[in-house]
């Protein structure tokens, strides 16, 4: 799921509403776009949605459109946290469909021990994944844990942490050089805490008021907070009811999304999905699928070069197919009329060895046009 937003009040655009945006423009109004791609991660359709409604509402209507358009095949519906819900979840099980869905990282406690064992296998250098059944064993989840994630926890709980004690110790400092009110302290206190949220939890903060009616702050650091922060810092967990698959097939299906997520990122930028400057909503569809099917063909030549051994990168094959140049030569004869020869120039020799690898031939002569 993503969004675009509008140049314009678009008042006469149902579609076109305020929500949630993710290009930080929640000044415009937009519509929001599904986008589904196929494991490979060729796309297969989207819709499009008013810009207010939120991703866990569009399940039900993404999965009954693609099944009505390309029939109920044996698919594997992988979807972020943001889509799931228990609606969700029912949904998928009721149609007897296999899903991998992306987990709240608060449902990490309840494997607190698997996450302390030591049988992980290893998908790459830096990232292990274990697999544990669910109690009623209709499910598989996948704990999943990464190095360089982990490096970034790591340093998002240190900075956090740092923000609190710095805010906590000039707060105590204000508390003892003059007389605040125990509510001013405490709102204080949340302010701060809530700026923070990433290690809130590890603070256990008492304030009291002394016999001299000066407030008095103490706080001290909750170990086991500390224990759970450092074992789960890095890790995260998917479930699914694909029970047939090795955790390392499960991981690498799922993060077939983030091929969605490269798919936004050159919609909107290189094939210039954002902003919509379209005010009608017919305008606004045929803009989007004007997109699509550009993303179709760029998807295409991505395919094209990975079978060629040449990558996956549409981008740079294109800049090297751009400096190849044609022209027109006109030859005025005496007779009044302009004889034209439409030429195009010589690729250079690395030029030449991509065109050939991607199956590629320029043309040599084209019809000469008397005019």
């Amino acid at each position: 799921m993503t969004s675009t937003f509008f140049e314009g009040q678009s008042d006469k655009n149902p579609l076109a509403q305020r929500g949630y945006s993710r290009d930080n423009r929640g000044d415009c109004k937009q519509v929001t776009i599904a986008l589904v791609v196929s494991r490979e991660g060729m796309p297969l359709g989207y819709e499009v949605f008013a810009g207010n409604k939120a991703d866990v509402k569009t399940v039900e209507e993404i999965v009954e459109t693609i099944e009505d358009r390309y029939g109920k095949a044996d698919r594997v519906w992988a979807m972020d946290r943001g889509m799931v819900s228990k609606e969700n979840v029912e949904f998928l099980k009721e149609g007897g469909r296999r899903y991998i869905l992306g987990t709240p990282k608060s449902e990490l406690k309840s494997y607190e021990e698997q996450l302390k064992g030591k049988d992980w296998s290893v998908v790459r250098e830096g990232l292990e994944v274990k697999k544990c059944p669910s109690p009623e064993g209709d499910e598989t989840f996948i704990l999943c844990r990464s190095a360089d994630r982990k490096l970034k926890d790591k340093a998002i709980h240190d900075r956090f942490e740092s923000n609190i004690e710095k805010g906590l110790t000039k707060l105590a400092e204000s508390c003892s050089k003059r007389k605040l009110k125990v509510k001013t302290v405490e709102r204080s206190i949340g302010k701060l805490l809530g700026k923070n949220t990433r290690a809130e939890h590890l603070f256990d903060v008492q304030t009291t008021l002394g016999a001299d009616g000066v407030t008095l702050l103490q706080w001290s650091k909750k170990d086991d907070v500390r224990a759970w922060s450092e074992l789960s810092e890095g890790c995260y967990m998917l479930r699914t009811n694909v029970n047939d698959w090795s955790g390392e097939d499960l991981w690498k299906a799922y993060m077939q999304l983030s091929q969605a997520e490269a798919a936004f990122r050159i919609c909107k930028n290189d094939l210039r999905l954002r902003p919509v400057w379209h005010q009608k909503e017919e305008r606004v569809k045929a803009h989007i699928l004007v997109c699509f099917l550009a993303y179709v063909l760029w998807k295409t030549l991505d395919l094209k070069c990975r079978n060629a051994g040449l990558g996956d990168s549409a981008r740079k094959v294109l800049d090297e197919i751009s400096t190849i140049q044609m022209v027109d030569v006109v030859l005025p004869t005496k007779a009044g009329i302009d004889i034209r020869k439409r030429c195009v120039s010589k690729p250079d020799p690395g030029l030449q060895v991509l065109l050939h690898k991607l199956g590629l031939k320029l043309p040599t002569n084209f019809e000469t046009r008397n005019m």
